[in-house]
């Protein structure tokens, strides 16, 4: 099979099949009445079906794993593959019945332990390094775990209004299956990315505004999971810039957010309304509107990313201000019409 036609089965595979699971698993969520109810941290006014996230991750993982097996290591893929699953299991009981922060951390602390075995450990100095020889072999792992753990936090975080995730998770996929293509790294890679972003599509379907059913944490949690791995892989391969710059709006509304709440003495593992995105609809845009304009952002930093193979550090500058400016626009109140 040529390299073309693998990318195009893993984007169109993923994205059918997706598409098909969600629909018939937001059958089951309404037949079963498994819906989330709006309260005063919601941002959705009805009763909605919370749980979408099996069609996605139901999408990924049979792709993921026909992917590695035909890579030329196909069981560096398996940790992060029984992982996913585990976490699966753990944020469906979550959604179902509520879990306290611990067994749910706990959870996350063991599949990044054992995701980490999957990451590149080349025998050179800084080769498959997260960080590039900065630091010693078990100092680079332990700030990739607590990263990675911060990245499924965070996005089960920003999985608040419709579309946003999903999108995300899309832009997440195609910007890392371009960078991996351009810089002539591992083919899987980019059929991962690809994979995550076609099943992530098919999902938007379905979720974009207004959203007929959610992902709940039971997507959120392993697509934040695998996507991580993803990125620290693509940083372990050298192309830390373009791993940093892909998700960078993820990152900065998060860890902002915290960091602002944390100032405030508030208590930072509370679900609330203060991420940036959240504000923006509080301040009159619609989710449709915010998704767009973070989309757009987006597609900025993935051609950063793609130029950043070239440039190298030099266009962290224009992403971060491009982030900032976002950030200050979904800040500011939308002005009424006359």
């Amino acid at each position: 099979m040529s390299g073309a036609l693998a990318l195009a089965l893993a984007l169109g595979g993923s994205f059918a099949l997706s598409w098909l699971l969600t629909g018939r698993v937001l059958a089951y969520l309404r037949r079963k009445a498994i819906l989330d109810h709006p309260n005063d941290r919601s941002s959705h006014s009805i009763p909605t079906p919370r749980g979408g996230g099996w069609g996605v991750m139901l999408t990924l993982l049979p792709a993921w794993a026909v992917i590695a097996a035909t890579a030329d290591d196909p069981l560096r893929a398996l940790p992060i593959l029984v992982g996913a699953v585990a976490l699966m299991a753990v944020s469906w009981m979550d959604d179902r019945r509520g879990l306290g922060p611990a067994p749910r951390f706990l959870a996350q602390i063991a599949a990044v332990v054992a995701g980490l075995s999957a990451l590149p450990a080349g025998a050179l100095p800084g080769d498959g390094l997260v960080f590039q020889g900065l630091l010693p072999f078990w100092a680079d792992r332990l700030v990739a775990a607590v990263g990675w753990l911060w990245f499924v936090n965070l996005f089960n975080f920003m999985d608040g209004i419709d579309g946003l995730a999903g999108g995300e998770a899309a832009s997440i996929g195609a910007g890392l299956a371009l960078v991996a293509a351009l810089a002539g790294l591992d083919p899987a890679l980019a059929l991962y990315g690809l994979a995550a972003a076609g099943a992530a599509l098919g999902f938007l379907m379905w979720n974009w505004h207004p959203a007929k059913l959610f992902m709940g944490d039971v997507g959120s949690v392993p697509l934040g999971f695998t996507l991580g791995w993803l990125l620290l892989a693509l940083a372990a391969s050298g192309l830390w810039v373009a791993a940093l710059l892909i998700p960078a709006y993820f990152l900065a509304d998060a860890t902002f957010t915290l960091l602002r709440r944390l100032v405030e003495g508030k208590k930072v593992w509370q679900a609330h309304r203060e991420h940036f995105y959240q504000k923006a609809t509080q301040r009159g845009r619609s989710h449709a509107q915010v998704v767009r304009l973070v989309l757009m952002l987006n597609a900025a930093l993935l051609l950063l990313a793609a130029a950043s193979l070239a440039l190298g550090w030099v266009v962290l500058p224009a992403g971060a201000a491009a982030v900032v400016l976002l950030l200050a626009l979904l800040a500011r109140p939308v002005r009424a019409a006359a």
